[in-house]
């Protein structure tokens, strides 16, 4: 007998009779799990694990922090602000996932997990984003396909538009729980709207970022590249290297993330995609998670600070790039195009 079936039977047999109308399990109606209410009714259709979701939300808790501490040391307030809140969001949402573990049925867990999990990473996005208008002004701006100050501008109200669309749709998901079928897939289709919105946001810029950095590889190979000082010590520098490649991981974990993400939910709630617990843990925790945990580990304070505000930690920067007199590379206009109205809304997104 199906497990479709045999929980048919159940219903009818705790009504009584095929004849009275069956008890509905639901967020509203189930408090926790009983004959009435087995785990298989719920969204998730299982109960999740502790311990995993413990350390998951652990792991955030410390990029959180870890991010915070060298925002505010290096002065990197827009980049580490964005990854900080993006994981302290995970983190409240494994917290109520790991709330789940010990009842399936808690409504408030369920609604948190489903809101926090989601935004989470678009959140996070924002920090990758706000790098790139940096390497470029670091390294040569005429390299750059658009001015390099116009990046933050377009990219994080790209994100901010996909996190709207995904907090309503997670908004229309957590209120209609199981009971509200219709509800439900209308919440649904708004989420995956916004994922794949998202998704685009992050081909467009990897495409970008790529090319850029395919430019810059050819222009410093040859020799008037070589000559370019500092941008050349920039670009030949171990920790820059480093803060690259955290950011290029970075970005193929997220990406990977939400190409997971739109299948999960192509589905509809409830699908076996979205029942298996294994392939939620490895392809939305832990891809965020270590993605998560490269950006923050490799914070752009310690390992590009240029993109501090701070004018000492970027003196000092030039000193060890090999800057020798003239305008400071990572400082001013890069670009020579910014006007006084574009370099205030540019303060106001970048890092």
């Amino acid at each position: 007998m199906s497990t479709g079936i045999a929980l048919s039977a159940l219903m009818a047999a705790a009504t009584g009779n095929g004849t009275t109308p069956a008890f509905k399990p639901s967020y509203k109606t189930c408090h926790e799990i009983s004959k009435l209410c087995p785990v298989e009714m719920t969204t998730l259709g299982y109960t999740p694990n502790f311990g995993v979701n413990i350390f998951v939300a652990a792991g955030f808790a410390v990029a959180a922090v870890s991010s915070i501490y060298f925002g505010i040391a290096k002065r990197t307030w827009g980049y580490s602000s964005a990854v900080a809140f993006g994981c302290i969001l995970e983190c409240a949402g494994y917290i109520g996932r790991a709330q789940l573990a010990k009842n399936p049925w808690n409504s408030t867990a369920f609604q948190t997990q489903i809101v926090a999990i989601i935004l989470g990473p678009t959140i996070i996005c924002i920090g990758l984003y706000l790098t790139l208008k940096h390497v470029a002004r670091a390294l040569n701006p005429s390299l750059s396909l658009f001015p390099p100050r116009l990046y933050p501008l377009f990219f994080v109200p790209a994100d901010v538009s996909c996190l709207v669309i995904q907090a309503i749709g997670g908004g229309i998901a957590a209120s209609a729980g199981s009971a509200d079928f219709t509800l439900l897939q209308h919440g649904n289709r708004v989420i995956i709207a916004g994922i794949v919105l998202q998704v685009l946001v992050l081909a467009v810029f990897g495409a970008i970022a790529g090319l850029f950095l395919v430019r810059s590889r050819g222009f410093f190979g040859g020799a008037a590249g070589r000559e370019m000082m500092p941008a050349f010590g920039v670009w030949k520098d171990g920790r820059f290297r480093l803060f690259l490649g955290a950011l290029g991981g970075a970005y193929v974990l997220f990406l990977i993330r939400c190409v997971y993400r739109i299948a999960e939910m192509a589905g509809g709630w409830g699908n076996h995609i979205m029942r298996d617990e294994p392939s939620f843990i490895v392809l939305e925790s832990f891809m965020v998670l270590i993605g998560s945990g490269l950006l923050a580990g490799f914070p752009p304070g310690v390992f590009f600070p240029l993109m501090s505000r701070s004018p000492a930690i970027k003196e000092s920067a030039n000193a060890r790039y090999g800057h020798g007199g003239g305008s400071s590379v990572g400082g001013g206009k890069a670009d020579g195009s910014d006007s006084a109205g574009t370099e205030m809304a540019e303060r106001a997104v970048s890092a």
